[in-house]
């Protein structure tokens, strides 16, 4: 019988599948290395896009945080305007108040009564002065409850002078409250 060697044969067909493996193995590893690349790559532009939004945003932010600044200030501004208008407006409006509660006090002031000192805390006038009797003071604290510019008169201290010291013989301390009227006098 002849002799047939097949052995080279298989060597060849392991060789060439050994072959093909190997192209297919690298051909797959190049495949998945190039599917990693473009991956990578997607996903980094991805990245890159959203960093560029989040920088976008952060610039308008930062500008509207400014603007707001910039209204906050304005507003401030506006409530100082607004607070100086009242106090013109409180100080045109009270202008002739002053000279009113003098001519009041004036008018009210009986003869034979003095006053030594006149204080106004808020809308509370604090007067001491002196009276040659205590009658006076009685019609001053009327004349003052009668004005329409005050309001409860209050005697807080009535003592009597040593002699020689003033020629009135009673010094006296009394409060009133302010008021306005309700219509503004004419002339007089």
């Amino acid at each position: 019988m002849a002799r047939i060697n097949l052995l080279p044969w298989r060597e060849e067909r392991r060789e060439l599948r050994r072959k093909r493996f190997l192209l297919v193995l690298a051909l797959a590893v190049a495949s998945s290395l190039g599917a990693v690349l473009v991956a990578n790559q997607i996903i980094g532009g991805a990245i890159d896009r959203q960093v560029a939004r989040n920088h976008y945003i952060g610039q308008q932010i930062a500008t509207v945080d400014e603007r707001i600044k910039q209204i906050n200030d304005l507003k401030a501004r506006r409530q100082q305007v607004v607070e100086r208008l009242r106090v013109i407006q409180d100080l045109q409006g009270n202008r002739q108040t002053s000279g009113r509660i003098f001519e009041q006090l004036a008018r009210a002031m009986p003869d034979g009564v003095y006053f030594t000192e006149v204080k106004m805390t808020g809308k509370t006038l604090a007067i001491t002065g002196a009276a040659q009797s205590n009658q006076r003071i009685s019609d001053l604290m009327r004349n003052l409850k009668a004005s329409d510019w005050f309001d409860a008169p209050s005697l807080a201290e009535v003592k009597a002078s040593a002699a020689g010291q003033v020629d009135q013989a009673n010094v006296f301390q009394l409060t009133v409250h302010q008021t306005r009227p309700a219509t503004p006098e004419v002339g007089n």
